[in-house]
């Protein structure tokens, strides 16, 4: 059976479902005969590449006040605890993902989607206030969701030569 999920990188609901369905299919009797394709959807493919802070974006979209999307981050920062995540979505940046995109695909071409060269990456920023179009190398003691991790944390898995390309450091 193939499982295809379509989600942004950048998404904390996404993240959330993420780790629901891998805790389901740890716990199905015939997980060995699942196989998970991750499609690329993009939130707002007309976002800039930098938007700013994610709490004022969401103000804007739907005219809410600044209490309603603390009660909002709130709601949604116990929601991913639940799932042994760590939001701190008052820091987080928006932007555009679809580069982040580009790279998941050419890593999954290479074969080497699923690795996590560099621990986990981070949904929307959700620990670091990275948007996911500017997000760079992992800091030293930095966690999150594998997939969305840094560009050159990705593209190395393809190609140990491709960081210094993204003007990051390759990794030692």
């Amino acid at each position: 059976m193939l499982v295809e999920i379509w989600s942004d990188v950048v998404c904390p609901w996404c993240y959330i479902g993420k780790r629901r369905f891998e805790s389901a299919l740890a716990r199905f009797a015939h997980r060995g005969e699942v196989g998970v394709l991750w499609r690329s959807f993009e939130l707002d493919r007309d976002a800039p590449a930098r938007r700013g802070p994610t709490a004022e974006h969401l103000a804007r979209k739907y005219g809410w006040s600044a209490d309603q999307v603390a009660a909002s981050h709130a709601r949604l920062e116990s929601l991913a605890a639940a799932e042994g995540l760590e939001y701190h979505l008052d820091q987080t940046q928006g932007g555009n993902t679809f580069d982040a995109h580009r790279l998941i695909h050419a890593a999954r071409e290479a074969g080497k989607q699923d690795e996590r060269p560099t621990g986990r990456a981070d949904p929307a920023g959700a620990r670091t206030g990275v948007a996911g179009a500017d997000s760079g190398v992992d800091g030293p003691g930095q966690t999150g969701h594998a997939r969305t991790v840094s560009r050159a944390a990705v593209v190395a898995a393809i190609s140990p030569c491709a960081p210094a390309a993204l003007g990051a450091a390759p990794s030692p």
